[in-house]
């Protein structure tokens, strides 16, 4: 099929480049030139385990090519997905702005049917005014609902061996057109779900929004458990052997973060605002989140007092999970900011991440070569991101370079007793 992706960040460069691994021609158009000369070169803007791989292969086998002419995307393709973003406006709602300029471009360059798939997250109601802003046009232009629901690291995996398939139209030859396209990524039996626009629009925000909600539900036990001196890790285990919550998204830690969750819940509290809906346990999600983010600040200030000038803390990892160089709504940025509020120093490290956090903090936190090298004379360990390598690190090492055997860990992937063993001071989420 002839497919054109617009907007390439990480949902639609992770959708080209499936798509062009299973055979299709794809067209990438974007209208960041700096992003797509470094595609043309086989090289990501962003970083996404695999991705670099596939998108190789495929400028090789001539299936994916890149462009900044929108009407060169329009004209040679007839599927055309829409991928840009939608960031929140500061009343929470989506900004749609990108994807209704996307839908007019569309119809001022279209040259036969076409079939235009909303991929970016949308508040319901978006494939509605889509179809009144092409209904004059002299071809037709189907109107599709395809909502992604990658995770960020691990997206491509996601995208070849989805869960399943969301597909919203109203047309019976919409739907067939879109089962013949993802029917190579569904041979294992996950499901295409058909339904109508609405439908799958509200699908993504109640998806995200539940998972938001788990991640803050166990972030407040985890707060509860410091108080009554429970052990989440405990609690953790008992809750997720139950098969109808299971362990997915049941970790405490310092939030959720990203360009998924945050944005979309607001979006979705604003959009049952706009229904006169007070959607309370979505908006006590944010607010619990939030709280959450500076929870950790709390227990600094407890150790060492309210005033940190003089201090220094290495922050290992700064993306808002492993596996991504994404620092949108990150944790790292509030709880840096609030150390710096303090008067604190940071020294930060993180595999992926650095250049953005290169972007957002400037020159006003050191970055570090290496994990090691951020705790030297260092007072304390801050670790807010999982990554791998952080999780057996030489405890040693990093007891003869602090300065003091502290360790704040963010994410509970340390041993609390083992630490404490080895003569560290240990502070966890929740834990004993």
């Amino acid at each position: 099929m002839k497919i054109s992706i617009f907007g390439t960040g990480y949902v639609g460069l992770v959708t080209g480049v499936c798509l062009a691994e299973s055979g299709n021609d794809v067209i990438g158009y974007d209208i960041d030139e700096k992003k797509i000369s470094l595609l043309k070169k086989g090289i990501p803007p962003i970083y996404e385990h695999g991705l670099d791989e596939l998108l190789i292969r495929n400028l090789k086998e001539k299936r994916i090519k890149f462009t900044t002419n929108s009407k060169i995307a329009v004209e040679n393709s007839d599927i055309i997905f829409v991928a840009v973003g939608t960031p929140s406006k500061e009343d929470g709602s989506a900004n749609l702005t990108y994807v209704f300029e996307s839908v007019e471009t569309i119809k001022k360059y279209a040259n036969g049917n076409k079939i235009i798939v909303l991929k970016s997250t949308v508040p319901v109601g978006t494939a509605a005014k889509a179809k009144e802003l092409v209904k004059d046009s002299k071809f037709k232009l189907y109107i599709c609902s395809n909502p992604e629901f990658l995770k960020e690291g691990v997206a491509v995996d996601d995208f070849m061996k989805p869960d399943r398939i969301v597909i919203g139209a109203d047309d019976p030859y919409v739907f067939e057109v879109m089962k013949e396209l993802y029917a190579p990524f569904v041979r294992n039996e996950r499901p295409i779900i058909f339904m109508d626009n609405a439908s799958a629009e509200m699908t993504k925000y109640a998806a995200n929004a539940l998972l938001a909600l788990k991640i803050s539900f166990m972030n407040e036990i985890a707060l509860l458990c410091e108080k009554v001196g429970a052990d989440v890790e405990m609690v953790r285990k008992g809750v997720g052997a139950d098969q109808r919550i299971n362990y997915s998204f049941l970790f405490p830690g310092v939030g959720f973060g990203g360009s998924c969750f945050p944005k979309d819940v607001r979006a979705l509290v604003h959009l049952a605002k706009e229904h006169n809906f007070d959607l309370k346990l979505p908006k006590a999600t944010l607010e619990v989140n939030e709280r959450q983010k500076k929870h950790i600040i709390e227990k600094i200030k407890k150790h060492f007092g309210e005033n940190l000038k003089g201090k220094t803390f290495a922050i290992w990892g700064l993306s808002f999970k492993p596996n991504t160089d994404d620092m949108r709504e990150a944790a790292s940025i509030t709880i840096i900011n609030e150390l710096l509020k303090l008067g604190a120093k940071i020294k930060a490290f993180d595999p992926k991440a650095m250049n953005e956090a290169k972007k957002i903090f400037g020159n006003k936190i050191s970055l570090s070569k290496d994990p090691y090298d951020a705790l030297d004379k260092a007072d304390a360990l801050v670790l807010v991101t999982e990554w791998n390598e952080f999780r057996n690190p030489d405890f040693e090492k990093i007891k003869s370079k602090l300065k003091n055997p502290v360790v704040f860990d963010g994410r509970n992937i340390y041993n609390p007793s083992k630490l404490r063993n080895l003569g560290f001071i240990y502070y966890g989420v929740g834990r004993l």
